[in-house]
Order: C-alpha cells, then sequence, then structure tokens
C-alpha cells in the first residue's frame, strides 16, 4: 500500500509503500475490544477496600439481653444492620489485571493501524522536529491534519516538538515503543514519522 509522505506544513514530499501485513489487515473490532479492556484493566489501582466486623470500631458488647425486649436477637452494634457497621462481601484491594496473549496484543496493535488506514486517518510525516520550542509555532500546522491527534515518532522524540505539544488539548505525542492500542483509538487521525513507520513495520510484520 503506497501512501504519500508530508512535511509539517502539510506538503507532498514523496511517498512510502506500507507493509499489508501490518497496515492492511481487516477489521477486527472483537480483538481490539479485548486488547483495549486489558490496557484499561492494568491501570486500575485496585485499592478500594471496605471494613469487615474485626476491623470497625466500637464495642463487643452485646446491645441488649437476648430475650424478654420484643426486638430482634442482637450480638453487636458493629454488625452491618447498623448504620457505622460492617460492609459485608465488600471489595479487597486486588489487581485487576489478567492475561492476554501477546499474539493477540500483537494482532490488536496491527489491527489498530490498519483500521486507521482503512478510514483515511493516517498520516505518515517525513520527521517531527521543529526548531522552536513554542505552541504558537506548531499549532496551526498540525491542526491542518485535525483536531484530535495522537504523534507517533522514532525511538526518540524532538524535544522542541514535545514541549510545544505538552498543552495542546487532544494532541499526544508517543515514541514508537509506546505504540498502543487505547491511544490510538482515543484519538481521531494517526500521525506517525517514517522512523516510526521503520521501527513499527520491524517490530510487527
Amino acid at each position: 500500500m503506497k501512501v504519500d509522505i508530508k512535511n509539517l506544513n502539510n506538503e507532498v514530499v514523496g511517498d512510502i509503500e506500507l507493509n499489508d501485513s501490518v497496515f492492511a489487515l481487516p477489521a477486527r473490532s472483537d480483538i481490539l475490544a479485548r486488547v483495549v479492556r486489558w490496557q484499561l484493566a492494568k491501570r486500575q489501582q485496585g485499592t478500594h477496600a471496605t471494613k469487615t466486623i474485626s476491623q470497625i470500631s466500637g464495642t463487643t458488647k452485646k446491645p441488649f439481653r437476648q430475650k424478654g425486649t420484643g426486638n430482634a436477637r442482637q450480638g453487636s452494634l458493629r454488625s452491618p444492620q447498623f448504620r457505622g457497621g460492617a460492609v459485608i462481601f465488600g471489595p479487597v484491594p486486588r489487581s485487576h489485571a489478567h492475561d492476554l496473549p501477546k499474539k493477540v496484543r500483537v494482532l490488536g496493535l496491527k489491527t489498530a493501524l490498519s483500521a486507521k488506514a482503512a478510514q483515511g486517518k493516517l498520516v505518515i510525516i517525513d520527521d517531527l522536529v521543529i526548531d522552536s520550542h513554542k505552541t504558537k509555532d506548531v499549532i496551526q500546522n498540525i491542526h491542518v491534519f485535525g483536531s484530535s491527534l495522537l504523534f507517533i515518532d522514532g525511538i526518540e522524540v524532538n524535544e522542541n516538538f514535545s514541549k510545544a505539544l505538552s498543552n495542546i488539548p487532544l494532541v499526544d505525542l508517543l515514541p514508537q515503543q509506546g505504540a498502543n492500542v487505547y491511544d490510538i483509538l482515543r484519538r481521531d487521525v494517526l500521525v506517525l514519522s517514517k522512523s516510526a513507520v521503520k521501527s513499527l513495520e520491524e517490530r510487527l510484520a
């Protein structure tokens, strides 16, 4: 699949042949859903917790005698039926992460890249390098490509370009090793540098 290469001024400066095994796979929404769920599950802190009866502060004395009061029998004011009492079967700290086969993770990334290419929302840039770190010097140029953008560069990102993008909403920048399904799907347009394309094809083909 041949795609134009542009510069940051949105001018065509050449073309590139993309590997069909990475950028031309059929749509698989089920694979994308599995990978996104796996990613988000890993991010959950899992620090939620409620107190059991042994952790509630209060007396251990029986509230009132067993018989003769007309009330239901009670053994503790820390029981769950009382206000301020324990929670039964409440959440405990745990990891929400689960395993996902490496083949599925790789297929998910290739499917996400292919989906952007099929939708016409994949842009290839010759390089993501600028001389100034000021946002005003780059914001007009990048908004030609769209308002919701994910830039993926090579192994290292240009420091000036990173600083210029840092305070623009809905615009993200990642090195190629940070490319992931969730971030690709949450932004409308995917912008890859030539070095990112080379690295991704070597990694995924």
